[in-house]
């Protein structure tokens, strides 16, 4: 690519249209459309058939974008495979997998090769060039999306074995889809230049293989090396992606040339490279807390502009033609995974219940997939461009079929811990105060004063209520959800408990998941059941700080007593109990904890550690983590069994 001012231009103008594509992405969620879905159709809208914003002699000038995205991409995706975090169901994982790799992939090849007379670009093709196609586009139904599945995950804060075994099987599909491609990519190119197979052939194969996984190797090294300098984090990123960057340039080097030299077509697979370095680096490097860092933080930039470019290179005059062909292909990518998923459950050892709706995780597609459909197009030009057409109106389809299928699933086996929608307010403010007695008495009196409608709700039926006519008092046999509907829970702006914590948090937990209450007020016992509270999102109050040691506090360190008060906006601190068997015995530095998090003790009964790498967690720990609510919330999920 050379840098003129033609090339400036483009990506000048480029870099304009991704800040729109962003802005224009975030409506899409509130009509129940994923993020994606909005970068693609604004690329599509800014491409060559549209607006011709981004006309077609300009895509050559931003290939570097596309290439610098994809190897990203593969090592987001190689991030995700943390063996520690995958052996409680190591053995479910591999049969599903297997079930979903070999039924969909197999079913997909068959299905397009025979489908091939309904598809334009494959009419006139012969045998050899039609397999080829077929095999490249069942290795595209193969590929699913960890991004689009963690943003489900965590959206819905589920916790338990369907949803470990999903993310455990939607990674290794991702990792095992990229050598599939490289394999089913050497076969295409000889099935399609008639190249007679041989042994040799098979002995190239292997050795691109074992090639890119040495080049994976080093790859790993050159990323730890960075990684270990005391440099920005900016001039980081910027190094990471131009290592990625680098891969393709050796590909295309080592493709160009090797003719020359070997008489042999040599392809080193870019994606499995970077896969690879980044597996390295997310189980075998003391580094990688930096990495997922700059993972996490230069993500969106990159899907912005992975996914508009992609958008402006679709042939909508191609997919005008073939777009029934694309609800058809979609349909048997549905198919192959309900039966694969239903193979690999059954021997797994899955239930009926789980084996009928376990096809649901995998229906969501988007990076690896439509980075390998980029691939192709640029390897085969005189149909590559009709080919990705079609197979990401396919991918587009299960991107929005996908997640809310996922989401019910979800909800269905009941791994979802969502907050229910609140009623919006309808012009009157009242709260519900559990428990009776001298201050819930006074709380009510003094929120009436100031225009609130209040009620006290008490289980006690033989209690004086001498001096409390001012006040209404509800006496009921036991707190559950239909008590608390016919108490106007639905309606109630403000929930506050003075109770025992336990039944505290029986009460915030209903309104919480069946009310969605937009308050939850709690007056604390005993400190260490304060992270339970705060993951239904209620506000804390513990009457034993006493009111001469909080000012002491102020004065001496105002900032960090604001910060463990959680006084700081968007900061916080939590004590996290390890209720999770898996990590009995598991060192801090192997916990995958978010950058912005750290471990400030461990309380182990009466004793309290101040905690460093190597000090083991213990069954029922109770771990002090100060960072982002946001972050707290992913720790506590790690930490606390579902």
């Amino acid at each position: 690519m050379g840098i003129n001012t033609e090339t400036l231009q483009v990506i000048f103008g480029f870099l304009v249209i991704m800040v729109a594509s962003d802005r224009i992405s975030h409506f899409f969620p509130k009509i129940k459309l994923p993020l994606i879905t909005g970068l693609l159709i604004t690329g599509i809208v800014t491409g060559p058939y549209i607006l011709n914003l981004i006309p077609l002699s300009a895509q050559e000038n931003l290939l570097f974008i596309n290439e610098t995205s994809l190897a990203f991409i593969a090592f987001a995706a190689g991030g995700e495979l943390y063996i520690k975090e995958l052996r409680s169901r190591f053995r479910s994982i591999v049969w599903m997998t297997f079930g979903q790799l070999v039924v969909t992939f197999v079913l997909g090849a068959i299905a397009i090769y025979f489908l091939a007379s309904l598809i334009p670009f494959m009419r006139e093709m012969e045998h050899g060039s039609k397999l080829a196609v077929a095999l490249l586009g069942a290795t595209i139904f193969v590929a699913r999306s960890p991004s689009s599945a963690i943003a489900v995950i965590n959206e819905m804060r589920a916790k338990g074995p369907f949803t470990q075994t999903s993310l455990g099987v939607t990674v290794l599909k991702d990792v095992l889809v990229i050598i599939l491609f490289a394999v089913c990519f050497s076969l295409a190119g000889a099935l399609i230049s008639n190249t007679p197979f041989n042994l040799s052939l098979f002995g190239f194969l292997i050795a691109e293989l074992i090639a890119s996984g040495v080049l994976g190797v080093i790859l790993s090294r050159l990323i730890s090396f960075i990684l270990k300098r005391r440099w920005l984090i900016q001039i980081k990123t910027v190094l990471l992606l131009l290592a990625g960057y680098s891969i393709y340039l050796l590909s295309h080097f080592v493709k160009d040339n090797a003719y020359a030299y070997i008489g042999h077509d040599v392809h080193l697979e870019p994606l499995l490279i970077c896969i690879i370095a980044s597996f390295l680096i997310t189980n075998y490097s003391a580094n990688k807390a930096e990495f997922f860092n700059i993972i996490h933080k230069t993500g969106p930039l990159i899907y912005i502009a992975f996914f508009t470019l992609t958008g402006a290179t679709m042939s909508l005059d191609v997919l005008a033609r073939v777009w029934p062909i694309a609800l058809l292909l979609f349909a048997v990518r549905l198919i192959s995974l309900i039966l694969g998923a239903f193979v690999g459950g059954t021997l797994g050892g899955d239930g009926w219940k789980l084996n009928r709706i376990s096809w649901m995780p995998y229906v969501t597609q988007a990076g690896v997939g439509i980075g390998v459909v980029t691939e192709i197009a640029n390897e085969f030009p005189t149909w590559g461009n009709e080919f990705a057409t079609l197979l990401i109106s396919v991918i587009v389809l299960n991107q929005i079929v996908g997640p809310p299928l996922f989401k019910w699933s979800i909800v269905h086996l009941k791994e979802d811990h969502i907050k229910a929608t609140g009623q919006l307010y309808e012009g009157v403010r009242d709260a519900l105060i559990f428990g009776l007695e001298g201050k819930s008495v006074a709380l009510a009196r003094l929120l009436k004063q100031h225009g609130w409608e209040s009620k006290i709700i008490t289980t006690i039926s033989n209690l004086d209520l001498a001096n409390t006519s001012d006040v209404d008092i509800r006496i009921v046999p036991a707190v559950t959800k239909e008590v608390m509907q016919e108490l106007g829970a639905e309606e109630t702006e403000v929930i506050v408990t003075m109770l025992s914590d336990k039944e505290n948090y029986r009460i915030c937990e209903l309104a919480y998941e069946h009310f969605g209450t937009k308050d939850l007020i709690v007056r604390l016992n005993e400190r260490k059941n304060i992270d339970h509270f705060h993951k239904l999102k209620a506000k804390v109050v513990d009457p034993s700080t006493a009111i001469v040691s909080l000012l002491d506090q102020f004065v001496r360190s105002p900032t960090t007593t604001s910060l463990l008060l959680g006084m700081e906006e968007g900061q916080g601190t939590a004590e996290i109990e390890v209720s999770d068997p898996q990590l009995h015995g598991t060192f801090l530095r192997d916990l995958r904890l978010p950058p912005d998090t750290i471990i400030l003790s461990i309380r182990r009964g009466p004793q309290t550690i101040i905690s460093h790498g190597y000090t083991r967690l213990r069954l029922h720990d109770l771990v002090n983590v100060v960072g982002s609510t946001e972050s707290l919330e992913v720790v506590r999920l790690r930490l606390e069994k579902g």
